[in-house]
């Protein structure tokens, strides 16, 4: 019997992000078009670098109440028209608003692009906010706050962000608003909010898919080439979040009775500017609770049998960033979970191993192809990249950086990170912002022996 040899497996190539177009059009807006052969399901992004900061304080919200009611009817159409229109057209169309600006997402086969751009400029354009619908919408936000309020996780990202920053900066509340500014909210208030900041100018539309065909530059301009520049959101501006001054302390949010405790632990990140390159830091992420097998999950979940899984992440603002981890434990467990998890997140004062930081950068650098296979993960990764006041062109440097990735760049990348943030593991606890959601009267003289900080209690009521 004749053997066959077994084939030479090669590395893979290294990978690029899909070259885009760039197209300069009327009213100040950039076209971004990505042609992805294949890709018959076309995306289209639009974002304006419109933060929540730009909302009134008392009617915080607004944006959110807003981007849920643009196509909630037209000037040509009312809200169940339109609702056909977008159905027969087979057009799926969301909005929303974050803190890198408000972004609009729509969805169609490439052989109604024109007409699904068509209804994308009166959405943009010719929104009439009916009174029943931002009233219904107010109504649905109201309840999403109270649902935010029972799921622990949710709360205790609620607790946190209020910990965290500093009390008159807009990142201390939710994007969506609270009770107080949502009830506050009128159509007139949406439309002023509308008027005011969706205008053109500083606009960045993305189009993906298969192009072949498409002459994209002019079915987008003549859609949307007469939307109004108005005034404009003015040049771009990297603003760092203010941090509260007592951020480095411990909250416990009482929940009696509670069989699991929610634990949000965060430290002040770098953004994607950082000196000596962005690349180590979602390794670091990957390493410390990225995945099943990492330090983490290795200790409370495989071998205590304390949670089902805790997951720790950099996230970059366009100015600064956060290094935060969450997850849930057994409540019978909650003091001595968090005492192991914090000395895990500092053992990267300690450094990290050629192994670890290996398996980070080839999970991290080998799924980018799966990751941005589709035209809507290139459009979202393109319109982030835009609000972020960037390329994708970042994206192909940083994965062709991050395979330069070894552990003593990993290792000087935490030290920077640990030394900004103030964590120290001769001090268990400095620099760390830390809230639990559990049930405090049987946790609290526990949470206080740990020794990781000033300890208060918040009762919701």
């Amino acid at each position: 019997m004749t053997g066959l040899a077994r084939p030479a497996v090669a590395p893979p190539a290294p990978w690029s992000f899909p070259t885009g177009s760039t197209t300069a059009l009327p009213g100040e807006v950039t076209l971004l078009t990505y042609h992805l052969p294949g890709q018959y399901v076309v995306s289209v992004r639009v974002g304006l670098p419109v933060s929540p900061a730009a909302e009134p304080r008392q009617l915080e919200g607004v944006a959110t109440i807003m981007a849920r009611t643009l196509d909630e009817g037209t000037a040509r159409h009312s809200a169940e028209e339109f609702a056909r229109l977008l159905e027969r057209k087979g057009v799926s169309f969301g909005a929303g608003i974050g803190e890198s600006g408000l972004t609009m997402d729509l969805e169609v086969v490439k052989g109604n692009l024109a007409a699904a751009l068509d209804l994308l400029r009166q959405i943009i354009t010719e929104p009439v906010f009916p009174e029943a619908e931002v009233a219904r919408q107010v109504r649905a936000r109201l309840a999403e706050i109270d649902q935010e309020r029972a799921v622990a996780a949710n709360r205790g990202v609620l607790e946190f962000v209020r910990t965290f920053y500093a009390d008159d900066d807009r990142a201390s509340r939710p994007v969506g608003g609270t009770r107080e500014t949502v009830t506050a909210i009128t159509r007139e208030a949406v439309v002023a909010f509308h008027t005011e900041h969706v205008v053109s100018s500083g606009a960045t539309i993305v189009v993906s898919g298969d192009l072949s065909g498409l002459d994209v530059p002019a079915l987008v301009g003549a859609a949307l080439g007469g939307w109004h520049p108005g005034r404009g959101q003015g040049p771009f501006v990297r603003r760092t979040a203010v941090l509260a001054q007592d951020r480095c302390r411990i909250v416990v949010v009482d929940r009696p009775d509670s069989v699991q405790s929610e634990i949000v632990v965060g430290a002040p990140g770098p953004d994607r500017s950082v000196a000596g390159g962005w690349a180590p830091y979602p390794v670091i992420g990957f390493v410390l609770g990225g995945s099943p097998t990492a330090r983490i999950d290795a200790v409370l979940r495989e071998e205590k049998g304390y949670t089902y899984g805790i997951r720790s992440s950099f996230r970059p603002r366009r100015s600064g960033g956060l290094f935060l981890t969450a997850g849930s434990v057994r409540g019978d467990v909650t003091a001595e979970s968090l005492g192991v998890l914090v000395g895990l997140l500092e053992s990267g004062c300690r450094g990290f191993s050629d192994t670890e930081v290996r398996s980070g950068v080839d999970f991290i650098g080998k799924t980018a192809p799966g990751r941005f296979a589709t035209a809507d993960d290139v459009a979202d990764e393109a319109i982030m990249m835009a609000l972020d006041g960037r390329t994708t062109q970042f994206t192909t440097d940083n994965l062709r950086d991050l395979a330069t990735v070894d552990a003593a760049r990993v290792d000087r990348a935490f030290d920077r990170f640990a030394r900004a943030a103030g964590v120290d593991p001769d001090r268990p606890g400095g620099g760390w912002t830390i809230v639990v959601v559990g049930d405090a009267t049987a946790h609290l003289a526990g949470i206080e022996s740990l020794g990781l900080g000033p300890v208060t209690v918040v009762h919701d009521h």
